[in-house]
């Protein structure tokens, strides 16, 4: 193994929980692809860059292309702070997130995304439309493992 690889990378797991009128009718899980801008973020971090690097925020765009390692944005995002932050194992990191009856109607929901706290996207996730409309929620986690 060449420990300069940087085809070694950290991978993420988004779960998404959709309720309409408060009742759980969809449950989406599935990988994510971290992208570059996390790299450098964490890079500057462990070199004592503090400043701004910690992932505050959780979006939703419309965007339909496919998750690339140099995405740095979403398409139509609504952002929204993330709600809480866990540590359920070692090397993980839990964020919570939610879309309520009241943020995002009328989008066709296809794209998903973490950001930092200096408008770095970390981490995105391409899937197929969430109609979203004023009885629908969002909610769920996104967990980055190391």
């Amino acid at each position: 193994m060449d420990f300069l690889d940087s085809s070694v990378i950290m991978r993420g797991v988004l779960v998404i929980e959709v309720r309409r009128n408060g009742t759980l009718v969809d449950v989406f899980t599935d990988d994510n692809l971290i992208v570059n801008g996390a790299k450098n973020q964490l890079a500057r971090l462990i070199g004592g860059d503090v400043t701004n690097r910690h992932i505050t925020h959780f979006g939703a765009g419309i965007g339909t292309s496919t998750a690339t390692p140099d995405n740095a944005t979403l398409q139509g995002a609504v952002w929204k702070a993330v709600s809480s932050v866990s540590y359920p194992e070692t090397g993980k990191a839990q964020f919570n997130w939610n879309l309520t009856t009241a943020d995002a109607n009328g989008l066709a929901l296809t794209e998903f995304g973490l950001r930092c706290a200096d408008g770095t996207l970390f981490s995105r996730k391409q899937r197929a439309p969430i109609n979203k409309a004023s009885d629908i929620a969002l909610s769920g986690t996104w967990t980055i493992l190391f």
